[in-house]
């Protein structure tokens, strides 16, 4: 995806970012894929933002030290995270670096890592044995250093989009909220799904955008509504097949309201191994196996803009 002037950690926190949206405090009931979400000031009044080790020095990572207590310790490139700091560890590098930060971090700490990376993380995690990884879902945008994040808010979602999932979950809410943003907690399985539709709303609408030279994340929302719904529905689909679970309804209605959110926002294919490339996967599997190819559309599109 091109870049923007604006960091936007909504779908990655590498090159692309994705979420410049206005701030909101409303607290209004959670929409069904986030039922087991605990409030986001209820999770920041019961606790004091805990001190954490914040490895990245870009936008995000200097955010997130804005809003803590003082007691931060901000880990740069190339630095060693320590192994006697307890907390958090905040991980907000571009997703290539993931590599670096792990070899720079005492594995008796691996535990404490909070991965802030969009895209699909777990083949990155099993394969470094990290399991049941922290995460979180940043719907949130930076504009530059030293100014105060911007929540992110759609018209289905008006609590806010942001989730943390994991042991440092509810730490990592209190610190969001103790810079005006929101976050819900989840279980796993919300969690996923969750984190599911993010990767099929940035899989679907820059392959459709790319589709169309010159297409905005708007354009492609309100001029190809038909070809990105279908692509929705098909990649929902797979996912929903390959992790044995069901999306809540209206996801196609979801994704185009997180889109009109961004509208300005440009695209592109880019980073294929932490997004499309998790569906083309699917694909291969499938046609090795003697089965049909469950991202046909996709996998079409894919050859006529030559990624594959």
């Amino acid at each position: 995806m091109a870049k923007a002037t604006t960091t936007l950690f909504a779908i990655s926190s590498v090159s692309t970012r994705f979420s410049l949206l206005r701030r909101s405090k409303s607290l209004k009931p959670s929409a069904p894929s986030a039922r087991l979400a605990v409030p986001m000031a209820m999770a920041a009044s019961a606790k004091k933002v805990a001190p954490a080790v914040i490895v990245g020095g870009g936008r995000v990572g200097r955010a997130l030290q804005e809003m803590g207590s003082g007691g931060d310790l901000l880990v740069k490139r190339g630095e060693a995270v320590p192994v006697d700091f307890e907390g958090p560890i905040l991980v907000c590098t571009r997703n290539d670096d993931l590599d670096a930060v792990l070899d720079a971090t005492p594995q008796s700490r691996w535990k404490d890592l909070v991965f802030f990376q969009n895209g699909m993380m777990e083949p990155w995690f099993e394969s470094k044995g990290l399991g049941d990884a922290d995460q979180v879902l940043a719907y949130f945008a930076v504009s530059k250093i030293g100014e105060p994040p911007l929540d992110g808010i759609t018209d289905t979602n008006p609590e806010g989009l942001t989730a943390a999932y994991g042991k440092w979950a509810s730490d990592v809410a209190a610190r969001l909220q103790s810079g005006g943003l929101s976050c819900k907690v989840l279980e796993k399985e919300a969690f996923e799904k969750q984190m599911l539709e993010k990767l099929i709303w940035i899989c679907a609408f820059m392959l459709v955008g790319a589709r169309h030279p010159g297409a905005s994340v708007g354009i492609v929302e309100k001029e190809y509504r038909d070809e990105v719904s279908r692509l929705i529905q098909e990649l929902a689909a797979a996912a929903a097949a390959e992790k044995g679970l069901t999306f809540e309804d209206n996801m196609v209605e979801r994704l185009c309201a997180y889109s009109r959110a961004v509208a300005h926002f440009p695209t592109a294919v880019k980073e294929f191994k932490w997004r499309n490339g998790w569906f083309y996967s699917l694909s291969e599997k499938a046609i090795v196996e003697g089965k049909p190819d469950p991202c046909q559309l996709h996998t079409q599109w894919l050859r006529e803009l030559k990624v594959i």
